[in-house]
């Protein structure tokens, strides 16, 4: 196998876990809605939790673009 087209497949590998942050992200503000449209007066603790569980699964999805570029370009 040539190494250009590993280093592709290395990448696409990766990208992978983009998909379950996706739906991840999707989990997480859904049921941040449901919850908000359930008990309005505890909208101040949700969001505060709403908003850590969004940047720790963003922070996944920034972690494995990241591996992809490396692999990509290095």
């Amino acid at each position: 196998m040539d190494p250009e087209s590993a280093r592709y497949i290395g990448a696409g590998i990766t990208v992978i876990a983009l998909c379950g942050v996706g739906l991840g992200l999707g989990n997480i503000f859904s049921t941040w809605l449901s919850s908000v449209a359930r008990n309005p007066s505890a909208k101040e603790q949700l969001n505060s939790v709403g908003i850590l569980a969004f940047a720790m699964t963003e922070a996944i999805a920034l972690f494995a673009l990241l591996i992809a570029f490396l692999i990509l370009f290095k």
